[in-house]
């Protein structure tokens, strides 16, 4: 597969991986060696990051939309993302109230269909 969609089944930053990583084709067993027992690189990469939009969605409890209307277009790093966290800007507020809503109804909509 290529490394872009082997990146993103990994959660991390293409652009932070290793040139080999990069330049190279990456196999099934491959990408499970990977998964199963992760180098120290990625380890790393997870760890600290930088992070690709939707890992950063995650730890912030939004969607990739609302990174967007956040203004976070880019990878962040674990540190930048905790700033984030901290400082809790407006924008923030509401795109966690936002994405808890949308679960709610998910959940409502989810227990309609196993009623009927």
């Amino acid at each position: 597969m290529k490394p872009a969609t082997a990146a993103k089944k990994l959660g991390v930053y293409l652009e932070a991986t290793p040139a080999e990583f990069q330049e190279g084709v990456v196999s099934r067993d491959e990408l499970n060696a990977l998964q199963a027992d992760p180098p120290e690189w990625l380890r790393d990469l997870r760890r600290n990051g930088p992070h690709p939009r939707a890992v950063i969605a995650a730890k912030l409890g939004v969607s990739i939309s609302g990174l967007a209307r956040g203004g976070i277009t880019g990878a962040l790093t674990t540190e930048e993302i905790d700033a984030v966290k901290s400082e809790n800007p407006d924008w923030l507020q509401r795109e966690r109230e936002t994405q808890a809503e949308v679960r709610k109804e998910e959940a409502r909509l989810k227990a309609a269909r196993s009623e009927s």
